[in-house]
């Protein structure tokens, strides 16, 4: 269950920025960022390839013998490819490049939205009810 004193208020949206990490710790820090971007980004690799799609996955322990590597649906003018893995020591650059298609939409928006269904239907219930005599 989830619960609103554990959610963070929401930061900036990350959408058009732009990281050049300088060691392996920045490197893994935006990797986490771009997993939980809820938008394409766009990779720039070290020997000059960019790759943009939707980073859907990271594996950053020594659990598997090519790690650390993200995993990413790459775009192609609109043309969905097969997944591509791609080793950290790789990637150069992550850009934000997509519509951060999360950003404004927090738990405590939900929340009063549905609450305000909720009120909304009560109220319609109860006027039909009044209004068929049973109040």
């Amino acid at each position: 269950m989830t619960d609103t004193k554990y959610h963070e208020p929401e930061e900036r949206s990350l959408q058009a920025r732009r990281f050049t990490p300088a060691s392996e710790a920045e490197l893994a820090k935006a990797i986490e960022l771009a997993f939980d971007y809820r938008g394409d980004v766009r990779l720039r690799l070290r020997h000059g390839e960019t790759v943009e799609g939707y980073l859907f996955n990271r594996v950053n322990s020594g659990a598997h013998p090519d790690a650390p590597y993200v995993e990413i649906f790459p775009v192609d003018r609109g043309v969905q490819r097969p997944a591509r893995t791609i080793p950290y020591g790789q990637i150069e650059e992550i850009e934000f490049s997509g519509e951060d298609t999360a950003n404004g939409k927090s738990w405590e928006a939900w929340a009063a939205k549905k609450e305000f269904q909720r009120q909304a239907e009560a109220a319609r219930v109860e006027a039909e009810a009044r209004a068929r005599g049973h109040l």
